[in-house]
């Protein structure tokens, strides 16, 4: 995310690389406005972004460190919008957050990703509510979504949203509820009707939370509607959907300035996983090209058991590592969300994220064939491919449909890395790994 942005500031930064004079100042500061102006930064964000950025690396003298300095503290400022951040449970459970937005913004699916976060990271018990009745496919989408995730909803195509909302509050305080998501309708633009449903809603939930689906690739508009929500119901939060295909990251700003509703949550991609907490300091760190291992760490503790990492560290150093191995990693590698997003957060891989795309463990084309190929091994094959012999193998490749060829590539690659891994491992491979980050450090700004 934020590719454009980041790129924008590298630009600006270089302008200032050689001379530490007003006039290399100025060439920053165009190269600065231009970038931001056309990564969809609103022209008031822009405007004061400028003033405050120029003003203090004057005041604290012309160079690139202070340049860099002025624009971190100014970003951090900006989006830390009334200072909220994350996800705030009530102080009494149910926690209950009515999601509201425009038709097509992706509040339903955010609904979903909500309810995957509060119940993986956070070990919530969860329930989700179609109070959606306008769009027809809504509420079968929720119930696929909550099967998918897990999680309880409730919903009657039959009722009206007012009843269905009032019941499952009931059930919540009754069985024990920590978060109840309320998914409200929405409309292709806002109206009266939409904001009165709204209204009626809020009064029968008490929510403790209202947030704002934002679809991130309408731009400028996004800004708008935010705005118009927050006016007519009273938003406290704002979830930026799409932000994936909108890799401009301009409307994060202007929605943080002139909407003054912090942003808690950023969608970034179509998985259940593909969400995450909006904390304003690790984002301009990440703009900055500087990574994010914090919200990296916190992703992959919640996700990977602590005994089954350290069994495998002590597999890895003995060179045990196999199939079922690697597949049970695959699977956690799943619910850390996009391959894009962790890379994001690793300093200096910022700009690798970008070529990486959307890597899909799911549908990646090697992938399929690593998965084909372990299911057509036996037992003991998954538990020792040093079984692997060439008779074994010819069975193998007609079981999964590859070539003989292609076996014997997979499993080339599948022992080259384990050998890799068992040299990482050990006290030289942690001096390896600490040069690599090192020099994909050099990647920084400062």
């Amino acid at each position: 995310m934020f590719d454009t942005l980041t790129s924008s500031f590298k630009s600006a930064v270089d302008k200032i690389r050689f001379y530490d004079d007003i006039k290399s100042l100025k060439k920053a500061l165009t190269e600065l406005r231009k970038s931001l102006l056309k990564a969809d930064v609103h022209y008031k964000v822009v405007k004061e972004l400028i003033g405050v950025v120029e003003m203090e690396t004057k005041a604290k003298g012309i160079g690139k460190e202070n340049f860099l300095k002025a624009l971190q503290q100014e970003l951090t400022k900006i989006l830390t919008a009334n200072g909220n951040q994350g996800f705030v449970f009530a102080s009494k459970p149910p926690t209950v957050v009515l999601m509201t937005g425009l038709q097509g913004s992706g509040k339903t699916t955010t609904t979903g990703k909500l309810a995957y976060f509060l119940k993986e990271h956070k070990k919530k018990k969860v329930m989700v509510v179609g109070a959606d009745l306008q769009r027809l496919a809504a509420v079968e989408q929720l119930r696929q979504i909550a099967s998918q995730v897990g999680v309880t909803i409730v919903a009657d195509e039959n009722s009206d949203s007012k009843k269905i909302v009032e019941e499952a509050l009931n059930r919540a305080e009754k069985e024990l509820y920590d978060v109840v998501l309320i998914d409200t309708a929405g409309r292709l633009a806002i109206d009266d009707e939409l904001m009165r449903e709204l209204e009626e809603l809020k009064k029968i939930a008490k929510p403790d939370e209202i947030f704002y689906v934002a679809d991130s690739m309408t731009g400028v508009d996004a800004i708008r509607t935010a705005s118009t929500f927050n006016d007519k119901i009273g938003t406290t939060g704002v979830v930026l959907s799409k932000y994936d295909g909108d890799s401009k990251g301009g409307v994060a700003l202007g929605i943080a300035k002139l909407v003054g509703v912090p942003l808690r949550f950023i969608g970034l991609g179509e998985k259940m996983p593909d969400l995450e907490q909006f904390i304003p300091d690790r984002v301009v760190s990440r703009l900055m090209g500087a990574g994010d291992l914090e919200s990296l760490a916190e992703k992959t503790a919640n996700i990977i058991d602590e005994k089954k990492a350290k069994s495998l560290t002590k597999k890895i150093k003995k060179g045990k590592f196999n199939f079922n191995d690697f597949l049970e990693q695959i699977e956690s590698m799943k619910k850390l969300g996009s391959m894009k997003s962790i890379m994001g957060m690793i300093p200096g891989m910022g700009s690798m994220a970008k070529q990486i795309g959307d890597m899909d463990l799911d549908n990646s084309k090697e992938i399929k064939m690593i998965k084909a190929l372990i299911s057509s091994m036996t037992p003991k094959e998954r538990e020792n491919p040093d079984l692997l012999n060439n008779s074994r193998k010819r069975r193998l490749a007609k079981g999964a449909g590859l070539s003989q060829m292609q076996v014997n590539r997979i499993l080339k690659q599948f022992k080259n890395a384990s050998k890799m891994a068992k040299q990482l491992s050990g006290k030289k491979g942690l001096k390896q790994m600490q040069d690599l980050m090192r020099q994909m450090q050099g990647g920084k700004f400062h």
